[in-house]
């Protein structure tokens, strides 16, 4: 990959793979922003709303370990051109649908077909570039997953005050379609990707069974999927804590996400150039794990104060909780045996889209009927106890 058009067409699958996460993101980060039009559009208490955006993540949890294993076994383009294309469909099955029943079941279909591009794209990382640069690469790759949510956070609210709810789902729907063109047109493998094997017992002894059975994988699984938890108490519910907790307006509560989704961005391909520096990924995510924990604890005792020193405290942390994925997702992709990295970030993936299906109405589940301090006390109970099952796990594949 050193001569040749190599070099070039690695950036340019990076690039795609990027904008596929991006508008993917929007769908699990980014209509979290949409949580006060969705309450008023269906008249759903803040609990139902939660249900109805988990819906995406649980749609994804379910899918990503086959998602995974397909992509291991066909390659990263027929995966990602299904997936995004079965996603669009289910945007414009949500933006013509009534029935809140109906929306949900298109938001769980855009969930089992967005999980191809988690797997995929990430898989794409793992094989076009090597190990000194893989750390900065996964982070442009995971940067965009806030920027997608930072664009809808700017855009979705206003797009669906203007011309509904409905609106906003097509838009998403016709740019997930864009998305899927430039997938067929310029996402390829590295000349010598590893496959994995399609004959079941050659799977069985070196494979997909053995991804699945590592303890250490379940670990950083396990780990991730604490972590989802304060990183999601932030991205679904920060907008209606600032709107309805502290009398933010809708819109300037956005934007406010909108920033912390860009800083979060920025940090990512901070950590991802830090873990390429020291040679680890785990010793960052460490790091930011007790840091987050330290912020969340920090907005549970500011919650009384002015608004101007809740929103100081809650963006760098809401920021700092969106910066360790590309750790963790690099970890999980360089402890697979070889040609096994989409299986092995699919199951690192399942974990935090598992939590990140039940975050959010188990977080709003707790503002409501606790307080809203206790929910940011246990975004930070969820990062130390990250920080304790991290401890002294050892990275690297064997």
């Amino acid at each position: 990959m050193s001569n040749g058009p190599g070099p070039r067409r690695r950036w340019l699958v990076l690039a795609v793979g990027a904008a596929a996460q991006g508008v993917n993101a929007v769908g699990f980060l980014g209509l979290p922003v949409l949580t006060p039009q969705l309450r008023d559009h269906f008249r759903l208490d803040l609990p139902a709303v939660g249900l109805l955006l988990g819906a995406v993540s649980l749609g994804t949890v379910l899918a990503l370990v086959p998602w995974g294993v397909a992509t291991d076994r066909f390659g990263e383009r027929p995966v990602m051109l299904v997936g995004l294309l079965g996603s669009a469909a289910c945007l414009g099955g949500a933006a013509l649908a009534t029935d809140v029943v109906v929306v949900g079941a298109a938001l769980l279909g855009l969930g089992l077909f967005g999980a191809s591009v988690n797997a995929a794209s990430g898989r794409a990382v793992m094989t076009w570039f090597a190990d000194g640069r893989r750390g900065l690469a996964m982070g442009v790759r995971q940067t965009a997953t806030p920027l997608g949510a930072a664009l809808a956070a700017v855009s979705l609210p206003t797009l669906a005050a203007r011309s509904g709810v409905p609106a906003a789902f097509a838009a998403l729907g016709g740019l997930t379609t864009v998305v899927a063109l430039a997938v067929a047109l310029w996402v390829r493998e590295p000349p010598g990707a590893v496959r994995a094997p399609r004959r079941r017992r050659v799977a069985r002894v070196g494979g997909g069974d053995q991804v699945l059975r590592s303890p250490r994988l379940w670990r950083l699984a396990l780990g991730s999927g604490l972590l989802v938890v304060p990183q999601f108490t932030a991205s679904a519910l920060l907008v209606e804590f600032l709107h309805d907790h502290h009398g933010l307006s809708a819109g300037s509560a956005a934007v406010v996400l909108g920033v912390a989704q860009v800083l979060g961005g920025a940090g990512r391909l901070g950590t991802g150039l830090w873990s390429d520096a020291s040679g680890s990924r785990l010793g960052p995510l460490r790091v930011l794990s007790a840091l987050v924990a330290a912020g969340f604890l920090a907005g549970a005792l500011v919650d009384s104060a002015p608004v101007g020193l809740v929103v100081a405290t809650l963006v760098p942390t809401a920021a700092l909780a969106l910066c360790w994925n590309a750790l963790a997702y690099t970890a999980a992709g360089e402890m697979a045996p070889s040609g096994r990295s989409g299986t092995a970030l699919g199951l690192q993936n399942s974990a935090n889209f598992a939590s990140a299906a039940l975050t959010p109405a188990a977080a709003g589940w707790v503002a409501t009927h606790v307080s809203w301090p206790a929910a940011l006390l246990l975004a930070a109970g969820s990062a130390a106890a990250a920080r304790l099952v991290l401890h002294g796990l050892r990275e690297g594949s064997g």
